[in-house]
């Protein structure tokens, strides 16, 4: 080990390698969330140099964060971090001495702590039922009362958007930075097709770009949004916009569906729950583990198996139908 890496303090470490995870072409969501938990570190160890942190101080810290640690939150509770971010936090700082090893020869102290343990939460679809109620709530507001008149409830000067947006993501399984990241020229009204960019321009997750489809109503509900605004056939304009006539990003888009899911009296209502029920409810309906691989765009089949186990799929016969080898009788 040479002087300067044995000298290396960690803020400059974290300057360095938050650096190096943009240069990698990580989402700067991704690369927000690595600079922040390591700054949440650096707060509680101090700046020391990094080769003198041992696997005893990164143990003391994720026992510190089970236990002791009270999050500040915006709604003024202080409930415990989740297993899953403690988790977060052990892969963070894996990552991070992992490539102090690589470029300065610093050992990992994280190596050889076990990853902590937590529960996968099991993805909860929303009934049919549920989405209608969603769907009627884009329409109206909620009954004003008032002291001169009867209560009445007015038509949302948003709810064709708000509709259009409820069944692209349960037509398409779209992430929400997919979906706010689309522009009118991605999408033939025609034939349905979608095509998600890659890389961060296209707001697909690790890069990777994908083609899905809408279908018929999707369309139609589309058609009617976008035959409203005056930008409706510009290939660069967002296909989505907020009241501000701006594109709408994924926080935005979180809480309109959030709100959306309160009108209705629908629990636990936001964007990535529509992917869950695009997805359980395709295999359902016959449709196949690889063919929803590419539409949902992972990498493996890992999640698409957690999708088939609720939805009762057997991945073997789904296997076996589409094996060429079998098919062709080689």
């Amino acid at each position: 080990m040479n002087r300067s890496s044995s000298n290396l303090i960690i803020s400059k470490a974290i300057d360095g390698f938050v650096k190096y995870k943009m240069a990698e072409g990580l989402s700067p969501r991704s690369v927000n969330s690595y600079e922040f938990l390591l700054i949440q570190w650096l707060k509680h160890i101090g700046d020391k140099p990094a080769s003198e942190i041992s696997s005893q101080d990164i143990t003391a810290y994720l026992a510190w964060l089970r236990t002791e640690y009270q999050p500040k939150r915006f709604n003024g509770q202080t409930n415990p971090l989740s297993p899953k971010t403690i988790r977060n936090m052990w892969i963070t700082l894996l990552s991070f001495f992992g490539w102090l090893n690589r470029e300065f020869k610093i050992p990992n102290p994280v190596k050889g702590i076990p990853a902590p343990r937590y529960q996968k939460a099991q993805p909860q679809p929303f009934s049919r039922e549920e989405v209608e109620l969603l769907i009627k709530a884009c329409l109206y507001s909620r009954d004003a009362d008032t002291k001169f008149r009867h209560s009445f409830i007015m038509r949302r000067p948003t709810a064709n958007r708000d509709q259009t947006i409820i069944m692209i993501l349960l037509d398409t399984g779209l992430r929400a930075s997919e979906l706010c990241a689309l522009k009118l020229g991605d999408v033939d009204l025609k034939t349905g097709r979608v095509n998600i960019k890659h890389g961060q321009i296209g707001g697909a997750k690790g890069g990777k770009g994908r083609t899905v489809f809408l279908g018929k109503a999707t369309r139609k509900a589309l058609w009617r949004y976008l035959a409203s605004r005056e930008d409706g056939e510009k290939p660069d304009a967002p296909l989505i916009l907020n009241r501000e006539d701006r594109p709408m990003n994924r926080d935005s888009l979180r809480l309109l569906i959030t709100s959306i899911g309160q009108r209705a009296g629908v629990r636990n209502t936001y964007p990535h729950r529509f992917r869950h029920t695009m997805a359980i409810n395709y295999l359902r309906a016959g449709g196949d583990v690889f063919t929803l691989q590419a539409f949902l765009g992972h990498s493996s089949l890992d999640m698409v198996r957690h999708y088939a186990q609720i939805a009762e799929i057997d991945l073997e016969e789904a296997h076996r139908k589409a094996s060429p080898v079998d098919n062709w009788r080689l």
